[in-house]
């Protein structure tokens, strides 16, 4: 895995772990489906999954009849567009065996009996209503199983914790002089000392290497904003992956009092929530995201902007995205006078990029110097919701 920090490319090995740190999990609305959730309880974690795994496929309702036509008019276009997970929870089989089988007149009718069964039951269950849109009550078990399964993941691995001290910030209480360095801001250049230091060496003016820098501790609530590319190319795994990513990091943002924010963005700005405390609403938003068609950065960054509060404090944007922004006259261009925007009234930038192509890493990497943040150039996917940790632990600190 490659990680770049402010535009330079560092191959690396091995992610250092954080310490752990105990949390309470969110409380819910429905305490039974969380008290089964947290029961292991099987059959009510796959409904959670089934229900989690549409919103990630971008399906908002189930008609079985439907279903069941569009896997035997074209079981290879279905099984793309519904995926491996959901075609195995609502119809009960392996989706190899669904298609070994397929031509089978008798199979079909069991195909149609236990598709529509499955959705009966979910009807039942009140996780979709009469017109099989899915319910409120879905929303909630689907984001308690995401929610369980990303802390499951996390925890015992030591990735959730506390970091010790925050040292920098571009915001708070002056702290000592150092000598300037590339990217730092003018605006904390300390001209008393940086005279004296001209001075002592003997110059007529101040030079760079005068310049001494005042640093700034790190002082009230941070605000972070977590981006999420919801275009069609992230259906899947990618957008699940980054929704997990945001729970971590929700989680661990609220455990140290700091606050997280939302925007969904694809062909424009789908969803958002302004920084809040409020880890329900977050879960909730993050949970019913779905993909469609293009990319907008400009959007994002304009709507980042807009939802930061106008108050003196840190404020941090992070992106996750797999694609080039693919909207406006001159979107690259677009792209770049947004995040300059962002950077002019305070906010840094880092970027998540997902197998993005020498073209996406080129303007990736000039968006983060232009943001004054970190790059991360990701393959595995297994890896995101470290890296966005990551990221959030390298501004506390």
């Amino acid at each position: 895995m490659v990680v770049v920090f402010d535009s330079v490319a560092t191959q690396v090995e091995q992610l250092s772990d954080i310490d752990e740190v105990e949390g309470k999990l969110a409380t819910s609305k429905d305490e039974a489906l969380m008290h089964s959730v947290l029961q292991n309880d099987k059959q009510t974690i796959e409904e959670g999954k089934l229900v989690a795994d549409a919103f990630n496929r971008g399906i908002g309702s189930f008609t079985p009849d439907l279903f069941f036509q569009q896997m035997v008019k074209n079981y290879s276009m279905a099984r793309q567009l519904f995926g491996d997970t959901l075609l195995r929870l609502v119809s009960g089989f392996d989706p190899n065996y669904i298609e070994k089988n397929l031509p089978i007149p008798e199979f079909r009718k069991q195909l149609l009996f236990n598709i529509r069964k499955k959705i009966d039951v979910l009807k039942d269950k009140k996780l979709l209503d009469d017109q099989g849109m899915i319910s409120e009550k879905g929303v909630d078990l689907a984001s308690m199983v995401l929610y369980v399964e990303e802390l499951d993941h996390l925890i015992p691995r030591g990735l959730i914790g506390e970091r010790v001290v925050k040292k920098r910030s571009q915001y708070g209480e002056h702290g000592q002089a150092r000598a300037y360095r590339k990217g730092d801001l003018y605006k904390d250049v300390s001209v008393r000392k940086s005279v004296r230091m001209a001075v002592r060496r003997g110059h007529l003016s101040i030079e760079v290497p005068d310049l001494k820098i005042q640093e700034r501790q790190s002082k009230g609530t941070i605000y972070v904003l977590y981006g999420i590319d919801a275009s069609a190319s992230m259906k899947g795994a990618k957008i699940e992956t980054c929704k997990k990513a945001g729970i971590a990091l929700a989680y661990q943002a609220l455990q140290h009092k700091d606050k997280v924010g939302l925007v969904v963005f694809g062909a424009d700005v789908k969803s958002f929530v302004p920084p809040t405390d409020d880890f329900t609403q977050l879960l909730r938003t993050l949970t019913t995201i779905r993909a469609s068609r293009e990319t907008d950065f400009t959007a994002l960054v304009e709507k980042s902007i807009e939802l930061f509060p106008s108050v003196e404090a840190t404020k941090h944007l992070i992106i996750l995205t797999d694609a080039m922004p693919t909207v406006g006259e001159k979107p690259e261009e677009e792209t770049l006078a947004a995040v300059s925007k962002a950077a002019a009234a305070g906010i840094t930038l880092s970027l998540v990029g997902i197998q993005l192509d020498t073209k996406g890493t080129k303007l990736a990497k000039e968006m983060v110097r232009i943001g004054q943040g970190r790059l991360y150039l990701v393959s595995n996917l297994s890896e995101v919701d470290k890296l966005v940790l990551q990221d959030y632990d390298a501004i506390r600190s």
